[in-house]
């Protein structure tokens, strides 16, 4: 009797307070920071036992190792959390015109899903900026900040959250990424894995930060009736990131091709 009570007090804590519309912004942010907190510690613990190569790593790299196991396990949940509202669901879909409109749709899972991102945004942010530039150059600051600002926007405000998953999308890229760092720092670079990588980037990139932007920026002219009704920071954000985000993408992608096409002829 006293552990069902105490499951009970303990489900009705979260139900009407953790996830209270209220203060679920608020701890869906924490949660994130907290999570990446644990994956930090557990990638760590992981490596140094389980792979020979990590602790010849340098103190710098073994601190990029378990943050780019941060940064993995981000892309595969926000991810899975963006495909499921783009595609999967109905919840965004203009048959639910009694759902409201379109641009102003939020949810306590959407929200949390955003919550989370931004969690992860701030700690990444904030690795970043105290390893500088170990971790990435001004770049990645750039794209840290104006992502972190889009997206905390969009939880607090409740505004253009499909948009914001749209954007998110773009992050099933980074496992590829990081499997490929991984690779190359234990020597695996001429590996048949590196290769097939390598063209996985190339496809994954092309998809998910080329043509889904493209799809999206003809979402917004559908709905611009919708769009143009949104606070102007809110309005301002819907342009700016995505020609923002869409500018470095295409600046990456071309250092894809370049990389894939050194590797290929390497090979021949």
């Amino acid at each position: 009797m006293d552990i069902k009570s105490y499951q009970s007090h303990a489900e009705g804590f979260v139900k009407h307070y953790l996830l209270a519309d209220p203060f679920l912004p608020y701890t869906s942010v924490l949660a994130g920071i907290f999570l990446c907190k644990m994956v930090y510690d557990i990638t760590q613990s992981f490596s140094s036992i389980h792979i020979k190569s990590y602790s010849a790593l340098t103190k710098v790299k073994r601190t990029e190792w378990n943050n780019r196991g941060i940064s993995t396990l981000h892309a595969i949940f926000i991810s899975l959390m963006a495909l499921y509202f783009v595609f999967f669901s109905d919840f965004f879909s203009d048959q639910r015109s009694l759902q409201g409109l379109v641009v102003f749709r939020s949810s306590p899972l959407s929200s949390f899903g955003l919550g989370v991102s931004v969690g992860y945004f701030l700690a990444d942010l904030g690795m970043i900026i105290c390893l500088y530039p170990s971790l990435g150059g001004s770049e990645y600051i750039f794209h840290h900040c104006l992502s972190g600002v889009a997206v905390a926007y969009s939880l607090f405000s409740g505004e253009a959250q499909l948009y914001t998953y749209m954007v998110l999308l773009s992050e099933v890229t980074t496992p590829e990424i990081n499997l490929r760092w991984y690779l190359d720092i234990s020597g695996l670079k001429r590996s048949k894995a590196y290769l097939i990588n390598g063209v996985a980037i190339f496809l994954a990139w092309l998809t998910a930060r080329i043509l889904l932007f493209v799809y999206m920026f003809y979402h917004v002219y559908v709905h611009y009736d919708q769009v143009a009704m949104m606070h102007p920071f809110g309005y301002l954000l819907v342009f700016v990131v995505p020609v923002a985000l869409s500018v470095m993408n295409l600046m990456w992608f071309g250092k894809i091709v370049k990389g894939l096409m050194k590797t290929l002829e390497k090979r021949q």
